[in-house]
């Protein structure tokens, strides 16, 4: 039987259900469907700020923007020696970027972008897809002004997919495939909104805000 071709629409589909797209490497046209046994995923009122992450926010040596290069970030994740990103993942993210659907959170330096992270957005979902950082500290600045953005949108999910020691060390935890699952329902049915937020608020904000419900 042959597949059916992979379209924004349908990735949509498989999120709604608990799937992601990945590819062994940057070369290897081939997608995969992952479902995970164990799902990593934020507590929206759980992120860590430890002591030398809230310097680096409060030195405000950058500025956040949200969607103004999003095929940049997704590029930046890309570069690396090892990368699930091949050419069909990264057009189908920029698909859903025109489409509304996918957002990112970018860290600048002036004109230059060393931070930044990427999902899509359905419901109360925040699936987030991937980070990069081109500085200390600029990837985690990025979760933290997701986070905050997140909970100001009304979103009830953020999804990291796998947990990994950096994702811990902020908070993130591992849950079983069913409590995801059933998270997820939940959090499809909810309304969010991305821009809520509107412009990126003052980093003393986002730490007072994080620090009051973590």
């Amino acid at each position: 039987m042959r597949r059916p071709e992979l379209t924004p629409d349908l990735l949509l589909q498989a999120y709604a259900t608990g799937l992601f797209p990945m590819a062994q490497s940057r070369d290897d046209p081939r997608i995969h469907w992952m479902d995970p046994r164990n799902r990593g995923v934020f507590p929206l009122h759980g992120f860590h700020i430890s002591r030398s992450l809230r310097r680096a926010m409060l030195r405000g040596d950058y500025q956040i923007r949200t969607d103004t290069a999003f095929a940049d970030v997704v590029a930046g994740c890309a570069s690396r020696d090892e990368t699930w990103i091949n050419d069909t993942i990264f057009q189908l993210y920029n698909d859903l970027h025109r489409m509304g659907v996918a957002h990112s959170l970018e860290v600048w330096s002036g004109a230059d972008l060393i931070g930044g992270v990427y999902g899509v957005a359905l419901g109360g979902a925040y699936f987030g897809e991937s980070m990069f950082s081109r500085r200390t500290n600029a990837s985690k600045i990025a979760l933290a002004f997701l986070v905050d953005r997140l909970n100001v949108g009304g979103f009830r999910l953020f999804d990291t997919q796998y947990l990994t020691a950096h994702l811990a060390s902020l908070g993130a935890i591992e849950v079983p495939r069913s409590t995801y699952r059933v998270n997820l329902a939940q959090a499809l049915q909810a309304k969010a909104d991305f821009n809520r937020q509107g412009p990126a608020p003052a980093p003393q904000d986002v730490i007072q805000r994080i620090t009051q419900t973590s």
